[in-house]
């Protein structure tokens, strides 16, 4: 078998909904860390990492004796939202740990196991509270792909599949969708102030301060500290979906810690198990806990494993040690990006990014699918993202080993070269135009 092959039953029997497979085409058997291995043996270095789920690398130490140990001892597993001494633990921990240092006074709602039940509660939960029906989202943000979360994504290819009614939402630009110059809240805050704009009072804004799967777009402080002006001024709650890019991923726990602003509400899920287990958390302000008994439910809402794992994660956040590495690594990721960009001029490349999120623009879009597929053949795991998938996008471990990210990294600058040697007239070293009139080869 070639990496480039998987066994029949998978084009036989699993639907053709398929992605991530097509992308990385070869049976994954044993995983630890940043490291990945096939059945054939084959190693590979992850900078996907679950697509954020796996902040802390694949099958932490810890957290699998903790796993271990409490299935070995008959833990409860399933239990809806009864009480367990497993959720107690993590309540607790998740209020001394993280909730209490940051003066942070939200309620915790356990909700089904994905991020998209998350936004699904508390889109649910905003109208209800406010008694208003209109939600404002952000041009390229992902939200999810349910009803609700749909309708608050702003990507057409997701959108185009579904033909039910999306109504009661209205997209803003977000931070420099306008360009450099202009600031994209000038015109929210013109249409929040004018009769006349034909925008219903909203009851919510959603927001993603790192835009993850929309390009990897980095709100900034100002503009950020301003929404949340607007949102306050004009009585709107503001609810931060913080499902890829919190829990570390973006320097600090939360990823609004660095504006200094407060949430209504925020959705956390991916990386809250802390080991890739199913687990979603809204936390809203208490005051916005006006659900009844019931009122919102759901059969795999308590998940004990991922409780007990969950836990044991929150242990990296104790003396917030973690941070000074995510900073070290975050250095070394951006330089050599900002590297790539200064020797190879081909690639009209951008770099975006903070905390161990980064994401590497290139022109034309089919560079940037050539070079994450050489990547894979050579042992790196990468996806894309983006409207145009031209945003090759990085999210290693919080805690990978330095010597495994300067792997990836030299595994990147080669699958670059190989590409772009690829593109090349025989003797000249070709230009960022020519490139682009050529398009990329398939590798």
């Amino acid at each position: 078998m070639t990496p480039t092959d998987l066994p029949d039953i998978f084009y036989r029997r699993e639907s053709n909904v398929r992605s991530y497979c097509r992308s990385f085409p070869t049976v994954f058997q044993k995983a630890q860390g940043s490291l990945l291995w096939d059945m054939e043996g084959r190693r590979y270095v992850d900078f996907f990492c679950g697509a954020g789920a796996l902040n802390y690398g694949h099958n932490p130490k810890e957290a699998k004796i903790a796993l271990l140990e409490y299935l070995q001892a008959d833990g409860v597993t399933h239990s809806l939202d009864l009480a367990t001494a497993a959720k107690q633990q993590f309540l607790e921990t998740f209020e001394s740990t993280i909730l209490k240092p940051r003066k942070l006074p939200y309620k915790i709602q356990f909700v089904g196991p994905t991020g998209a039940n998350a936004v699904e509660a508390a889109l649910k939960l905003v109208r209800k509270n406010q008694r208003r029906q209109t939600v404002v989202a952000f041009s390229n943000a992902y939200h999810g792909l349910s009803g609700g979360a749909l309708s608050v994504t702003g990507n057409s290819f997701y959108r185009d599949e579904s033909y039910y009614q999306r109504g009661q939402v209205v997209f803003m630009p977000f931070e420099g969708y306008m360009g450099p110059s202009q600031d994209s809240l000038d015109y929210f805050e013109r249409c929040l102030n004018d009769t006349g704009s034909g925008l219903d009072h909203p009851a919510a804004v959603i927001l993603e301060t790192i835009q993850a799967e929309g390009g990897v777009n980095v709100a900034s402080i100002p503009w950020l500290r301003r929404l949340a002006t607007l949102c306050r001024q004009h009585q709107i709650l503001l609810v931060v979906d913080d499902i890829q890019v919190g829990c570390g991923r973006a320097g600090s726990f939360f990823s609004f810690e660095r504006a200094g602003i407060s949430p209504d509400v925020v959705l956390l899920s991916k990386a809250i198990s802390g080991y890739g287990l199913p687990m979603s958390l809204v936390l809203l302000k208490p005051e916005l806990d006006i659900w009844k008994p019931g009122e919102h439910t759901g059969t795999f809402r308590g998940n004990n494993l991922a409780f007990v794992t969950a836990t044991n994660a929150l242990g990296f956040w104790r003396n917030n040690a973690i941070q000074a590495s995510i900073q070290e690594r975050s250095g070394v990721l951006e330089n050599a990006l900002r590297s790539i960009t200064h020797d190879y001029p081909q690639l009209s490349a951008k770099v975006r990014g903070a905390g161990l999120i980064y994401g590497l623009q290139v022109n034309p879009a089919e560079l940037a699918a050539a070079i994450t597929k050489k990547c894979f053949h050579l042992g790196l795991i990468l996806e894309l993202c983006g409207p145009f998938r031209a945003t090759i996008k990085f999210l290693p471990a919080l805690n990978v080993e330095i010597e495994h990210l300067q792997e990836g990294i030299a595994i990147l600058r080669k699958s670059i070269e190989l590409v772009l040697a690829s593109h090349a007239p025989p003797t000249v070293r070709p230009s960022a135009s020519a490139i682009h009139a050529h398009g990329p080869a398939l590798i």
